[in-house]
């Protein structure tokens, strides 16, 4: 048997996702919520982690670091092509498979197995998205202060949080809406939350 643990934060989808893998006589599954805590002693260790990539966030800001702690690299990511900085995270972080949300369902069963035997698993569709998530075009300060506008901070706070001048910030601010091909600071936030990058 492969014990396998389903993290998502929906409660619908986190039990259609274990009536899928329990279809699977040979995989044995529990679920949880990204927010709880440690798993109780007397649970057994799991074999494989399958997790949702909107529960894996950007560097300090959720629970990504507990996740790796817990299962290492026998963690099954699911995310789309659409969310290239999601995918580019997982990756970088050593999780063995990568699996896409609009694949068949037998694929996840698939790529459970195949981690279960420490092998790598990459849906085909997401080898092009993985690449485009490796050039992300901003700088981490740029990234940082188009965060904090994302936030609804105004440019003296984001300045004075980053211990920057005014001029500084909209310097950063003006060249991350240039890079992302953004007409103005709002569409560049649009840009940067639909790739993931934050």
């Amino acid at each position: 048997m492969v014990r396998t643990v389903v993290v998502h934060d929906e409660e619908l989808l986190r039990s259609a996702l274990v009536q899928l893998l329990r279809s699977d006589a040979a995989l044995e599954v529990s679920s949880m919520s990204p927010g709880a805590g440690p798993p109780d002693r007397d649970m057994s260790p799991a074999d494989v982690w399958v997790v949702d990539g909107d529960c894996l966030r950007g560097p300090g800001q959720a629970h990504d670091a507990p996740f790796r702690a817990r299962c290492g690299d026998r963690l099954v990511v699911l995310t789309t092509a659409k969310r290239p900085g999601i995918l580019r995270r997982a990756f970088d972080g050593g999780a063995l498979g990568l699996v896409d949300k609009n694949a068949p369902a037998h694929r996840l069963i698939t790529a459970v197995h195949t981690v279960a035997e420490g092998k790598r698993f990459l849906d085909q569709t997401l080898t092009v998205a993985l690449l485009e998530g490796a050039e992300m075009p901003l700088t981490t300060r740029e990234l940082s202060v188009l965060s904090l506008a994302s936030q609804g901070a105004p440019m003296a706070e984001i300045a004075a949080r980053l211990h920057l001048s005014r001029g500084t910030v909209r310097n950063y601010m003006a060249a991350a809406i240039r890079k992302v091909g953004a007409r103005n600071r709002v569409d560049a936030i649009r840009i940067v939350q639909s790739a993931g990058w934050t």
